[in-house]
């Protein structure tokens, strides 16, 4: 009995399994077969091009900086003023070190009493030199040390107003504490305020930075490029910068250095390089915008290309399927030239009324 139920469901799942495969059969029939859009050699210009990122900065900037310390007294700019190299940028009031202060006032007193003591043996031997009782080379002596004790106290009482003031009375009207700026351009920023503190500049220390000023018409583009990339840029290449704070915009610029040394960044190796902005837009270039630059490495302009897309490969050799008739296609071998990531120039092997089979997800950009 049970061998009997068994056999009967064998045979429903084979008749059934049967039933299935003709419907499958006849349904795959019913079904248009698979199109293929088509596309023709076309003229385009190709731009082999290579992208670096960075930003557009002034070729020359300065910091301006004061010699003396002290508290800002009076600021004469602000960011974005135009000024001329000799003007005057700030007022420094002087805080005296109390130690230097002290010492100064030392050095005068001395220097006083060394002067005062020559004085009296000066009147002195003057008064005999003229009765004749000491002789011209005696006289002399005392005369020139009165002198040099002389200038040993005018060399004091400068250096102590130079401390309290910032100013001698022999430098007449030039005083260190007044910033003049050295090159005339565009005053990028003023990181300090009026009451502020500076220090000056010297060996020892870089000083406090009253202000940056920049020729805003000399720009340069500064950026980092890939070491996979570097290898094929040189110095003269044309580059189109593009830059997100201006919009439908782009500006020319003249590759002119390339580091000779990368460096580490995010695991990988960069090289900076540098190119020269030509200011032939009208557009306002702000130092420390961010920029993109594509370094041409190759044009042609108007040539026959296809999308590089519907490119196949057979053993390395580069060839196309093209439509002999509805929907049949044939291969056929074609010579390439220039790519630019999208399409790619054809040397040989077609001609413009050909009509290529276009793969499904393939996408044409002329």
């Amino acid at each position: 009995m049970l061998k009997k139920i068994r056999n009967i469901l064998l045979l429903v799942l084979l008749f059934g399994a049967l039933i299935w495969t003709f419907y499958f059969l006849f349904q795959k029939s019913n079904q248009p077969p698979e199109t293929f859009k088509t596309v023709s050699p076309f003229d385009t210009n190709i731009i082999k091009k290579t992208v670096a990122t960075g930003s557009v900065t002034p070729r020359r900037e300065v910091n301006m900086k004061s010699q003396v310390s002290g508290i800002i007294e009076k600021l004469y700019i602000v960011a974005g003023q135009q000024i001329k190299a000799g003007d005057i940028i700030a007022k420094i009031k002087i805080i005296p070190n109390m130690l230097n202060l002290a010492n100064a006032e030392n050095r005068v007193n001395a220097a006083k009493i060394t002067y005062d003591n020559s004085k009296l043996e000066y009147d002195r031997n003057k008064l005999l030199f003229d009765q004749n009782v000491i002789s011209k080379s005696e006289f002399q002596v005392v005369d020139m040390r009165l002198k040099s004790n002389n200038t040993e106290l005018e060399a004091a009482q400068n250096q102590l107003q130079i401390i309290r003031e910032g100013v001698s009375k022999s430098s007449g009207s030039v005083s260190n504490t007044l910033v003049k700026a050295t090159i005339s351009g565009m005053v990028l920023d003023v990181p300090v305020k009026e009451g502020g503190q500076v220090i000056e500049s010297n060996t020892f220390n870089e000083g406090t930075t009253i202000c940056s000023v920049a020729n805003m018409g000399e720009m340069i583009f500064e950026g980092k490029l890939d070491e996979s990339e570097v290898g094929k840029v040189q110095s003269g290449m044309d580059i189109v910068l593009t830059i997100g704070a201006i919009d439908k915009a782009s500006f020319k610029a003249i590759l002119e250095y390339i580091a000779p040394k990368g460096l580490v960044e995010n695991g990988a190796i960069q090289f900076l390089i540098r190119a020269s902005i030509k200011k032939d837009n009208a557009a306002f270039l702000r130092a420390g915008y961010s920029a993109n630059a594509d370094i041409i490495l190759a044009k042609k302009d108007k040539v026959m290309a296809i999308p590089e897309s519907v490119l196949q490969f057979d053993k390395e050799k580069a060839f196309v399927e093209i439509e002999t008739s509805p929907q049949k296609f044939e291969k056929r071998f074609i010579k390439t030239g220039l790519s630019d990531g999208i399409n790619i120039e054809v040397l040989e092997g077609l001609k413009k009324g050909d009509k290529i089979k276009l793969p499904q997800l393939a996408e044409v950009k002329a």
